[in-house]
């Protein structure tokens, strides 16, 4: 069946995508063969597809399709996140869309909703994925909420627990007040914003003196306990033992000594309020002072807030601010510039916070990871991240993996009495029941005496086991998909979360398999928009990739996404390249149309020209192969593409199509026509990553293929020498033939009007390619000579001169006053360049690629003036 003249994006896409699930060619089973694994980043349940998404899944599926190609039982899982604070958040704002409130419903209720809210919006994203070709496995598809995801996680808690790694802390935490939940330290971005410095005044008990203390933050003078100085600041001296009265609320408090003061900062008197500051607080537990937290869980001031109870902490701020004035203890504002710690997930302004949390500790589970690293038995792309990772693990602080959520795993702690102890941990009710009365002592004690921790983990506490748990590892550690796919080869990821989620999985992975869990991390940088900005939805700088898919195909997309997009470095996302990316589609696509239009004969005998053009492009096909390989070994690939594109579009169509066609109206041999496919065939196959769909479109074509035949699953070509030397013979005769083109297109020479060719053979150039240059420049013949003709236009190749003879071709009289003027206007542009090269001035402070390109030009208009000053004396 003739093909389309147009390619049809969506319906091949379409077509080949159900063609490929329907016969199973992206499920994984155990077998003999070397597998291949990744499992993919999970993305959030509810999230859509973004540029990131995109990137990052391009990326997976050109891997796992190259190495399904070099025969690996290729396994990639898919799966999404629970993302426990994204997912409450949302569910929370559905319900009170519905008039109901949180606080007014039970957990189990509150998770019938939560799991409600995720079957009819969660998966959206992986649909998405399959629209974009990604080649997943499907049916091995997991949520970090599954039943079995779960349970590993659970029973990771309680054996670190026992352990001894797992502790109950009362401690200041990183508190989001819009999602009510501590936050871990990796979660907490740093903004440098404008504020205010206000100096107020605080009386001296028992006198009308006053001193003098700097804060950014009024509303917490409301919990202050202590004043500090430094024993060594002879300001203050007369300040020891003595009190200090708190504004507003006139609390009197203590002036303590402590050298951790810096005598030359700020006023040198520290206001100390160990609820809400961590510094602060590490003061008030050596001088046992009092803690009193103004805030409730929601940044509201409480009842010690007085008057303020109720109100915002940044309206409360300002409002505090005013009666300070009107006291007249405000001093003096001054601008400050402060680094605000914000939620990485809710924006919100962070409140360090005193809490009862559950930690894990870090430094000496982190060590194995830190050096799987540094011995490179775990490779980072590109390794600059290496120092980032490393600076991260030797500074590692223990992780607060509770959350003060419901959507996630609840914590497996049961309590059975008011004793800060009355605690035991364990994976089940039952187990709980029989701990704890071993513990408590009481044998009486029934399960409807516990009461479990309502807090759940940390999303990324289920995450950091992802490529152990898809496999079952955690609850079988001896099962064998276990045994067969772990450790994974590649990770695939951004390098923000190299923290939060790749160095807890190889720390993971030492803790439970006592090995890595994959060998390389391919880095990838962010998306980021032409001015350099990164794509959000809140600056409307982000293209839907579905409406790019629709537009351009997923393989113009895929193509586009890894024009630019270098290991660790951002890419600048153009739509622009989603056009390059679609037109390299219609590319392979008509020059298969070219190929099948063309008349096949059984009797005729190739063509000098066609043998050598497809021996040219065989080796070619090997140099660009083994380059390729190289890209990949190193994961350069946005190079592979490059180098495979270049191939195809310069070498495959614009060459050797060009090369072997035959002359209109007539047939190609047989033998030229299936070798010809053959080398179609070997392009499709290194193509299949970047571009699945129209690949195994054109190859289903060709000729009729069994399931077991299907371009998915066929054989990379093999790697073989390469004769370097008739590359490089042909890199020379393609000059030649661009020199040719030139002439008949600058001079109106019609193709279909055969020309003299005459060449001086000054680099004494093999004729290897003599009839590819008399058929590519449709030329009576290549003939050598040994001295320069009369009547020629004239151009070079290196030294070689050579010559096409006009007589009756072209108007020599015009021609000439034409080389006259241009050979004018040329030597006036070097006129020019030579002036600026002879300025010292220019050359000493011009930037040196600068100079180099003025030299450069000034190297083309010499050739080009001996050249044109050739054909003048050719011609006169």
């Amino acid at each position: 069946m003739a093909l389309d003249a147009k390619y049809n994006a969506q319906k091949i896409e379409d077509k080949w995508y159900s063609y490929w699930m329907q016969h199973g060619y992206f499920h994984s089973e155990v077998d003999e063969r070397e597998p291949y694994t990744i499992v993919i980043p999970p993305p959030n349940v509810t999230g859509v597809l973004h540029m990131g998404h995109m990137l990052n899944n391009t990326l997976q599926d050109v891997l796992i399709r190259r190495a399904r190609l070099k025969g690996f039982n290729a396994c990639w899982v898919p799966g999404t996140d629970h993302a426990s604070i994204a997912t409450e958040a949302k569910v929370v704002a559905k319900l009170k869309e519905d008039g109901i409130h949180k606080a007014d419903l039970s957990r189990e209720v509150f998770l019938e909703h939560a799991w409600e809210w995720t079957h009819k919006h969660g998966g959206i994203i992986l649909e998405q994925l399959k629209k974009l070709g990604a080649s997943c496995d499907w049916e091995r598809t997991k949520f970090t909420m599954d039943d079995d995801m779960s349970a590993s996680v659970i029973k990771v808690f309680v054996d670190l627990y026992k352990k001894g790694n797992i502790y109950r802390g009362y401690r200041m935490v990183n508190w989001d007040p819009q999602a009510k939940t501590t936050l871990s330290d990796e979660e907490v971005i740093y903004q440098e914003k404008q504020g205010n410095l206000y100096y107020l005044k605080y009386q001296i008990e028992g006198s009308e003196d006053h001193l003098t203390i700097a804060t950014t933050r009024p509303e917490t003078i409301l919990g202050d306990t202590a004043i500090c100085i430094n024993p060594n600041d002879d300001r203050f001296k007369h300040l020891k033992g003595k009190k200090a009265i708190v504004p507003i609320c006139n609390r009197v408090i203590p002036i303590i000594e402590d050298e951790y003061v810096d005598i030359e900062f700020g006023t040198g008197c520290l206001k100390v309020t160990p609820a809400h500051d961590e510094n602060d607080k590490m003061l008030g537990d050596k001088h046992m002072l009092e803690v009193i937290d103004i805030l409730n869980e929601d940044a509201t001031l409480n009842s010690f807030g007085m008057h303020y109870q109720g109100k915002d902490r940044f309206v409360a701020r300002k409002e505090i601010v005013n009666e300070l004035e009107a006291l007249g203890v405000l001093e003096k504002i001054e601008q400050h510039t402060n680094k605000i710690g914000t939620s990485e997930r809710t924006g919100a302004v962070i409140e360090p916070r005193l809490s009862d949390q559950w930690f894990l500790k870090m430094k000496d589970l982190a060590q194995p990871a830190l050096d799987a690293v540094l011995e490179k038995e775990v490779h980072l792309v590109p390794e600059k991240f290496i120092n980032t990772y490393r600076h991260w693990m030797e500074n590692v602080r223990d992780w607060n993996i509770s959350r003060q959520l419901w959507w996630g795993q609840q914590i497996p702690a049961f309590y059975y009495g008011d004793g800060k102890e009355d605690f035991v941990v364990a994976e089940t009710l039952d187990e709980a029941v029989t701990e704890a009365r071993k513990k408590s002592g009481n044998l009486n004690l029934v399960a409807a005496q516990l009461t479990q921790d309502p807090d759940a983990l940390d999303t990324w506490f289920s995450s950091w086991l992802w490529p152990i748990s898809v496999f079952g590892g955690i609850l079988e550690p001896n099962n064998k998909e276990i045994n067969y796919y772990y450790p994974t080869n590649d990770l695939v990821t951004a390098p923000e979360i190299l923290f939060f989620w790749v160095a807890r999985m190889i720390i993971a992975g030492y803790e439970y398999r006592n090995e890595k869990p994959f060998t390389n991390v391919y880095l990838t940088g962010i998306v980021r928009d032409k001015q350099r900005r990164k794509m959000s939805k809140s600056l409307g700088n982000s293209p839907d990739p579905i409406v790019l898919m629709d537009q351009y195909g997923a393989d113009g997309v895929r193509v586009g996404m890894l024009l630019s997009s270098p290991a660790g470095n951002d890419l600048m996302f153009d739509e622009d390249l989603c056009k390059q990316g679609s037109a390299f589609v219609n590319k392979i696509w008509n020059a298969y149309r070219l190929i099948e239009g063309w008349e096949v004969s059984e009797t005729k005998d190739a063509d000098a020209a066609g043998v050598i053009a497809l021996k040219w492009y065989k080796n070619r096909f090997q140099k660009t192969l083994a380059e390729i390989e190289d890209h990949y070994s190193k994961y350069r690939i946005s190079d592979a593409l490059m180098a495979t594109y270049k191939l195809v579009w310069d070498d495959f169509c614009s060459w050797l199509l060009e090369m072997v066609k035959p002359a209109f109206g007539e047939p190609i041999s047989k033998k030229t026509y299936q070798e010809v496919i053959a080398i179609l065939e070997d392009n499709l196959r290194i193509l299949h990553p970047f571009v699945p769909f129209i690949s195994e479109e054109i190859w289903q074509h060709i000729s009729e293929r069994t399931p077991n035949e299907a371009l998915i699953i066929t054989k990379w070509p093999e790697l073989t020498s390469f004769d370097d030397d008739l590359i490089k013979e042909f890199d020379f005769a393609s000059e030649v033939i661009s020199g040719i083109r030139t002439i008949r297109k600058e001079k109106n020479i019609s193709f279909k009007e055969k020309i003299d060719f005459l060449v001086l053979n000054h680099e004494h150039v093999a004729p290897t390619f003599d009839e590819v240059i008399a058929k590519s420049g449709n030329t009576q013949s290549v003939t050598y000579v040994s001295e320069k003709p009369e009547g020629a236009l004239t151009y070079r190749v290196k030294s070689n001169e050579y010559f096409v003879p006009i007589a009756g071709a072209i108007d020599v009289k015009e021609e000439i006053a034409k080389l006259k003027e241009e050979l004018k206007y040329t030597e006036g542009f070097l006129k020019s360049v030579q002036g600026k090269l002879k300025n010292e001035k220019f050359v000493s402070g011009a930037p040196e690629k600068v100079v180099a390109m003025e030299k450069q030009k000034e190297a083309d208009a010499l050739a080009k003036i001996e050249t044109l000053k050739a054909s003048l004396a050719n011609l006169q």
